[in-house]
């Protein structure tokens, strides 16, 4: 699909990438990140927790990085980090 209008600033915006990472011990099974997680990153994972919940887990790697998963979850079980940070 060819856009009539473009952007004029298209080269200079740079998406953030993220890497969520879940303290699988903390999780409670609530499922706010996973309902509203903007990329549908997040599911939940069959295995249990030791306090019998199903934790959520990453399906891809497609984090836009905005944090609404932390900001959300009431038991501070997830939290996502910039990518670059990440790999180095």
């Amino acid at each position: 699909m060819k856009y009539w209008r473009v952007p004029l600033d298209t080269g200079e915006i740079q998406v953030t990438r993220g890497r969520v990472h879940i303290i699988e011990e903390r999780c409670k099974g609530c499922g706010y990140c996973i309902e509203y997680c903007p990329r549908e990153v997040l599911q939940f994972s069959r295995k249990f927790n030791k306090k019998g919940y199903h934790p959520p887990e990453v399906k891809e790697e497609e984090c836009l990085n905005c944090h609404y998963c932390e900001l959300l979850c009431p038991e501070f079980a997830i939290f996502s980090i910039a990518a670059e940070k990440a790999e180095s």
